[in-house]
């Protein structure tokens, strides 16, 4: 199947780095990726649930004139053939509506706010709600382009966490690298976990595809973020119960934003992933 990565493109030094990190992805895991440079400052993605109006910061409209330019260069750096997404469809005259028919979206930490702030592990609002009803999983990008060799995978025992442990699963596959996955015990030992994973199908992929699985006690939660490697790609479910629960909707998504430099790949409530 033919896989295909949105990408939102920032005509900017930032956003060259986000773009440079959707091109890896898609080349790593023989992926299309596909930029859609805006020309408004607004645009509206329809989910089956609700309509996300997303609003870019200005940054988003810099030197339209070189925009595609430097668009193809980064696929020509990368290797892929150039494509571009030209909305079809228009809910305003500058409000155009943007396809969710894709595999993946690539996000910055925040969309809407100054880049400023993302350096301060700021996830923007847009970004959350996006995450909450896209049926499709969320490339949540690091700072600057990070190449990553290996697949890490949050796995704390929601409905949500099984699709985000089939999606690195998927992954892996894909990318031929290796997996990890990371659980925090909160109040199960770690005979509920594996056997969560056999119930739901996954002993075989997951002994055939992980190379290990790390537990940890609830207290240790900023151990386990250290022990993550930096150039590996976090997949996480947001929005489950426990952990992950906490992860996306409290202090700890601000936590891990201000402490790993990591690219996350993160599953909603919507997502449904098969392998």
């Amino acid at each position: 199947m033919n896989y295909k990565l949105l990408h939102i493109f920032r005509n900017t030094p930032f956003g060259r780095e986000t773009f440079l990190q959707s091109l890896y992805f898609c080349k790593t895991i023989n992926a299309f990726p596909v930029a859609y440079i805006p020309k408004s400052d607004k645009f509206l993605m329809y989910f089956s649930n609700d309509a996300v109006q997303v609003d870019l910061d200005h940054s988003y409209l810099t030197s339209p004139a070189t925009a595609r330019q430097h668009a193809e260069e980064l696929f020509d750096e990368i290797k892929i053939k150039p494509m571009f997404y030209e909305p079809k469809n228009f809910t305003a005259s500058s409000l155009p509506d943007i396809s969710t028919n894709f595999d993946y979206l690539c996000c910055p930490r925040s969309v809407s706010d100054l880049s400023s702030k993302i350096g301060l592990g700021h996830i923007g609002p847009k970004v959350r709600r996006i995450i909450k009803h896209a049926t499709f999983p969320i490339l949540i990008t690091s700072p600057v382009f990070k190449p990553w060799n290996s697949i890490s995978v949050f796995f704390g025992g929601s409905k949500n966490a099984v699709n985000a442990l089939k999606l690195g699963l998927k992954i892996a596959m894909a990318s031929s690298l290796s997996l990890n996955i990371y659980t925090l015990l909160e109040k199960k030992n770690k005979a509920f976990y594996k056997d969560l994973i056999k119930k739901e199908g996954l002993d075989e992929p997951v002994s055939q595809l992980s190379n290990q699985w790390h537990f940890y006690k609830k207290s240790e939660f900023d151990t386990m973020l250290y022990d993550v490697p930096h150039n590996s790609l976090i997949v996480l479910g947001a929005y489950g119960h426990g952990i992950i629960k906490d992860i996306l909707l409290g202090s700890k998504m601000e936590q891990i934003q201000s402490t790993v430099t990591n690219n996350l790949l993160v599953t909603g409530p919507y997502c449904s992933i098969s392998i």
